[in-house]
């Protein structure tokens, strides 16, 4: 009997370290962490359209992830939608010159704000972007639907000026 006992709290200790390692794996790849650092800055961005952007969404700078959206809601006044966006501390030194968009990983993947840094130039009057502040320069989702109705209108134009062109 000691011996089964011995083997089967080795297998169920080694389940247990497999679970566990599946929840840290699944919050690791859902980009959700178990610390409370609180070494971020918040930001804002009024943008015309989010498309299908959400809430722990990455903002990225070249593709490295420096933050989240934390959250997007209307603002009352102007009636447009504001992402709320928390920045590791470590990136303090963005420029108020630089611009947020709402970009696609690839054709139809998950949407994310990506921003292009801008300059810094003391005598320009540009700073850093600090806690609360608000992006000026932003840009919206392109949505696929607009898009493809779009290019199908062209191509419908183009037909009537060449049977147009023919007679």
């Amino acid at each position: 009997m000691v011996k089964y006992s011995k083997t089967e709290f080795f297998v169920g200790l080694f389940m247990l370290l497999g679970i566990i390692a599946g929840v840290v794996l699944a919050l690791k790849v859902a980009g959700l962490t178990l610390s409370y650092d609180t070494g971020v800055y918040t930001i804002h961005g009024y943008f015309d359209n989010v498309g299908s952007l959400k809430v722990r969404a990455p903002v990225k700078i070249g593709g490295v992830v420096i933050g989240r959206v934390s959250a997007i809601y209307v603002d009352k006044e102007k009636m447009v939608p504001v992402v709320k966006m928390e920045i590791e501390s470590q990136y303090s030194e963005l420029s108020s010159e630089s611009k947020a968009s709402v970009l696609t990983a690839g054709l139809i993947g998950e949407q994310y704000i990506g921003i292009t840094p801008g300059f810094y130039d003391e005598d320009m009057g540009t700073t850093y972007l600090k806690d609360g502040d608000r992006i000026q320069d932003t840009g919206s989702a392109i949505v696929l639907e607009d898009l493809i109705g779009k290019f199908l209108y062209s191509v419908k134009g183009d037909d009537k000026n060449e049977s147009s062109e023919e007679k």
